[in-house]
């Protein structure tokens, strides 16, 4: 009886929680994020110049970024689809419950798992679609209006507690909108895109069965012995990414895979290896890659000698982002602007999307403003994430981003390397993996260290 009442306890002390977290992440804080004109914007390998049109206008763009002085010009329109067209992947309440627990919402724990899912949807985006794609109704997102928002949390709140505290739960999908409904593209490749574009979506989708969605990450969690509820690292969620991908058995998803660096290092002949694992199977073509390198700028705060090197990282067409962020918090990294890193935040509460039902809303996968932060305030753990479309393309890239480390290291030791040959080729133990167990007995010591190691994020 004593244990039953115990569980009883810890299931309302969740529900609570929950509840709470729930009603703290879906305040809306109406703030501009201020650019400069005289500066460019770079956005993952883009570069954006915003220069002088007209004397007598002034622009506040509808996202909530504005531009210093007054006007605005060139690249604005340019830079905010191409923003609004990333996959944005935050909090949400009222989806499924995630086995082993009595949670229906991450609000509060689990911002470096949407971090991690925004980084692999650009990787996704990059295979599917190229960096030439935007979203055709990128430009029609509205920003969230602060007062509609923040009138409504007290009764949100208020309904969320009580829905838990019975036992009730309501899943509520918003509407789909008329202009979704009347939209018309253009020709056949359009319509492909967008086919792909909501599938990709659908992937992160918050079920049991969606491929990256946050059930299945916390279930590989397990493997590292973290749960759901518990705070998750940039390199930790690395490699549950890792594992996502390597055990997705979607026919589409079969040209991609995963390398996690070891220890700073990237070895190139096992990421070729990891590429041409489809030749070996009858495949003619070798594999696209995502190369995920867990790294650390500095000790208890963030080395500004690095910032240079992170700018040549964002600059790059092969970057897919970084998955840092700023002590307790982690955010999406995607560019910047002299020094000032631009970011994606998934701290922002959203209800429970289906994204099995046909025609699924998009517009809540889209974040409408960019946020801006100094590179100073980053925290110094963090996650690399590059693309590489076929082995031809991961050589070039090797290359240019060694050139990059050599040129920003000075007398340093550099961020990390990309060494010829294989990890066992430098005396690293390589462990048999058992069917049944996701992470080598290596992998669980690499993620244990991980996890103490790196800061505590909200």
């Amino acid at each position: 009886m004593e244990a039953t009442g115990t569980d009883e306890v810890d299931k309302l002390k969740t529900k609570f929680v929950s509840a709470w977290n729930n009603m703290k992440y879906s305040w809306v804080l109406k703030t501009k994020t201020y650019f400069s004109r005289n500066s460019p914007v770079l956005l993952l390998g883009k570069c954006y110049h915003f220069k002088y049109e007209d004397e007598n206008k002034t622009l506040l763009a509808r996202s909530g970024c504005a531009i210093e002085d007054h006007v605005i010009a060139g690249n604005v329109e340019e830079f905010r689809k191409d923003f609004i067209s990333r996959i944005w992947l935050t909090y949400r309440e009222e989806f499924p419950q995630i086995e082993g627990s009595a949670l229906t919402t991450d609000c509060g724990w689990g911002c470096t798992l949407r971090t991690g899912q925004m980084l692999l949807a650009q990787g996704l985006i990059l295979h599917f679609l190229g960096r030439a794609w935007t979203w055709p109704d990128a430009l029609n997102i509205e920003n969230s209006d602060s007062e509609s928002w923040t009138s409504h949390t007290v009764k949100k709140f208020t309904t969320s507690f009580e829905a838990s505290l019975s036992g009730e739960r309501e899943l509520k999908t918003p509407t789909i909108s008329l202009k979704e409904k009347v939209k018309k593209y253009s020709d056949d490749h359009e319509i492909q895109n967008e086919i792909y574009h909501r599938k990709i979506i659908s992937w992160f989708g918050d079920s049991p069965l969606a491929l990256f969605g946050l059930h299945q990450l916390v279930e590989y969690g397990k493997k590292s012995g973290k749960k759901a509820g518990d705070w998750y690292g940039p390199a930790v969620v690395a490699h549950i990414l890792r594992k996502a991908v390597e055990e997705a058995k979607h026919p589409d998803l079969q040209g991609i895979t995963i390398y996690v660096a070891q220890d700073c290092t990237v070895y190139s002949c096992d990421v070729i290896d990891k590429q041409s694992a489809s030749m070996t199977s009858g495949n003619a073509d070798d594999k696209a890659v995502i190369i995920l390198v867990p790294v650390r700028l500095g000790g208890e705060r963030t080395n500004t000698d690095y910032l240079e090197f992170m700018k040549g990282v964002l600059s790059l067409e092969y970057c897919v982002g970084i998955i840092g962020g700023k002590p307790k918090q982690s955010y999406y990294f995607a560019g910047f602007q002299d020094d000032s890193l631009i970011y994606m935040d998934p701290h922002y509460c959203q209800s429970f999307v289906d994204v099995s039902i046909k025609d699924f809303p998009l517009e809540t996968f889209h974040c409408p403003s960019p946020k801006k932060m100094s590179f100073r305030k980053m925290d110094p753990s963090c996650t690399i994430g590059f693309y590489c479309r076929n082995v031809q393309d991961f050589k070039r890239a090797s290359e240019e981003i060694t050139k990059m480390l050599k040129f920003s290291s000075k007398e340093k030791y550099p961020l990390f390397t990309f060494v010829n040959g294989h990890s066992r080729d430098y005396d690293f133990t390589s462990s048999t993996t058992n069917e049944e167990d996701l992470f080598s007995e290596d992998e669980k010591r690499q993620l244990k260290r991980f996890s103490t190691e790196e800061f505590v994020l909200l």
